[in-house]
């Protein structure tokens, strides 16, 4: 039998392995010792699981749980074998993998009546028992038709849906025991693989928790986020309503001539929530509102639509930007290594807004500043304002949330807003969509856009994104007032035909590749939809562009 090589970049050696070689077989060859892993491998950059087999000489470089792509790989495991303890003690029971919540995975759990205790411990001695057998996890290829079949015949609708409205002659599915499911990316080859985990009940739910990326020997904290799991529960109930929960739903909707239907009853949604949150604003008579969420939420149009519904009740908003007051370039704090962080609560001067805004509030005059990045500095150009009974303040930004940016405004005159893209249509049951993704690629293509960066650079740069937003933004989510879901029902839709071309350009050869390869991959389950049925007004504009807005 003739030999292969393979280039591994963890060792940075090269080995000769027989052609045919699992991944798993190559790893043992490689001499590495991974305490948590391997659980997949990028593979000329493209992440594969462990099943599979080298027939050319390849890159690799092997994953463990310290890595956020193996995370997903444990996570979806972890799915799969819930759902064989489901099928195993509830046969008729619906499971739903709904929303990342409490940095672990919120999912509902049908089964005729209030799950209880005692279901939850059952359903997670079962799944003990399924690791601790380390049972294998099979990974069958087969024509696209025989898998809608098999799906369909189990009463897997949502999966059958979602093969449905795909191009693709062949599909694959995973199969643990007499239990088969669907999942877009690789799993573990095998149970026993999973060394942690925990099943809890949340608010007759069931929350699944996984272990830290930076320790994967303990498992994540739980902070409460109840507003946040509100948000997502309210935004299901539309979805049920409507009958597009899911990928293959909304599929057969547009497929059926229903875009412009979904995308008219999405913005209807999203602005009936603004019209009762400008309602609360003024039954409160609060006269500075803070608007705060990730990168990429549409905070910046959320805040001019929200603007609109204010003075539809007669009053004058103004909308303000944290990013004008931040410290001048060379007052910026450092970081680990010694670069500026633009993303700390320290680069902004929060000494001076509370000064601005108490005077404003006093009915004074003040000049407010405008900071040039050009430069790095603020500057005054003559922006005055003073605010009268009539008027609101609207200020927008990472930080508004903090308590340490607006600590010496009176509570009475505060009213805090949570914006995100806090949930979007699952693929299928089995399969949510992390909103992270979502709002990486309306970053992706915005960016490409209006700043002139390329996907590589975007994606490159996502980690610290996510990093920032971890330590500054999300631990204050639970302050607000209200809570804004961003998420459209059609936005992958339209996102997919503009933004496929951009990640087309990222090089095999780049780190990065391996996440627009799987963005691509993701994006591919969704039916285009022209970005001419858009409303000029919506926050995907903010992305796509023709807005009509001024940004």
């Amino acid at each position: 039998m003739s030999n292969i090589n393979i280039r591994c970049k963890n060792t940075g050696k090269v080995v000769e392995a027989p052609l045919g070689s699992t991944l798993s077989e190559v790893y043992e060859l490689c001499g590495l010792q991974m305490e948590y892993g391997p659980v997949s491998a990028r593979i000329n950059n493209k992440v594969q699981g462990l099943n599979y087999r080298f027939y050319n000489d390849k890159d690799v470089e092997f994953l463990d749980l310290h890595s956020h792509s193996g995370m997903r790989v444990y996570s979806r495991t972890l799915f799969f074998i819930l759902a064989k303890a489901v099928e195993d003690l509830y046969p008729d029971g619906q499971l739903l993998i709904e929303a990342g919540v409490s940095r672990g995975y919120y999912c509902q759990l049908h089964i005729g009546r209030t799950i209880t205790d005692a279901d939850v411990r059952d359903l997670k001695k079962r799944m003990q028992q399924i690791i601790d057998a380390d049972m294998r996890i099979h990974r069958i290829q087969c024509p696209i038709e025989q898998a809608i079949s098999l799906f369909r015949n189990r009463g897997m609708e949502s999966k059958a849906q979602l093969l449905e409205s795909q191009t693709n002659l062949y599909a694959y599915y995973y199969q643990l025991g007499d239990t088969v499911d669907y999942f877009y990316s690789c799993l573990l080859n095998s149970t026993g693989k999973i060394h942690l985990f925990d099943l809890i009940l949340l608010d007759e739910g069931l929350l699944l928790r996984i272990p830290t990326e930076d320790d994967p020997s303990v498992l994540c904290d739980m902070p409460q986020q109840t507003k946040m799991l509100d948000a997502i529960r309210e935004y299901h109930r539309w979805q049920n309503i409507l009958g597009v929960r899911t990928a293959g739903q909304v599929n057969t909707a547009i497929q059926s001539g229903r875009a412009t239907e979904l995308i008219n009853i999405s913005e209807a949604l999203q602005e009936r929530k603004l019209s009762k949150i400008a309602d609360d604003i003024v039954a409160c008579g609060a006269k500075i509102v803070l608007i705060a969420g990730p990168s990429s939420s549409g905070k910046t149009t959320i805040s001019k639509r929200l603007a609109i519904q204010m003075q539809a009740l007669g009053l004058h908003p103004h909308i303000i930007s944290t990013d004008d007051y931040f410290v001048n370039r060379v007052d910026t704090p450092l970081d680990a290594n010694g670069e500026y962080d633009f993303e700390c609560i320290g680069a902004v001067d929060t000494t001076l807004f509370n000064l601005q805004m108490n005077q404003l509030l006093r009915g004074e005059e003040v000049e407010l500043p405008r900071y040039d990045f050009q430069i790095g500095e603020r500057v005054y150009e003559g922006r005055k304002l003073r605010i009268g009974p009539e008027d609101v303040i609207l200020l927008e930004g990472n930080h508004a949330l903090n308590p340490i940016m607006s600590l010496q405004i009176e509570e009475k005159d505060k009213y805090r807003l949570y914006v995100s893209a806090l949930t979007a249509i699952s693929l299928d049951n089995h399969n949510y969509v992390p909103t992270a993704d979502i709002r990486l690629l309306r970053r992706i293509l915005r960016d490409h856009n209006y700043r002139g960066f390329t996907a590589k650079e975007t994606i490159h740069r996502n980690p610290s994104v996510n990093a920032g937003e971890e330590k500054w933004i999300t631990p204050y989510q639970e302050n607000a007032d209200a809570t804004f879901n961003s998420a459209l029902l059609y936005e992958l839709g339209v996102i997919r035909n503009q933004i496929m071309p951009i990640l087309e350009q990222v090089n095999e050869r780049d780190p990065e590749y391996a996440e627009a390869s799987r963005l691509r991959k993701f994006l591919r389950y969704f039916t285009p939809v022209p970005a001419d049925q858009i409303p000029p007004t919506s926050l995907l504009r903010e992305f796509a562009g023709g807005s009509s807005f001024n940004y």
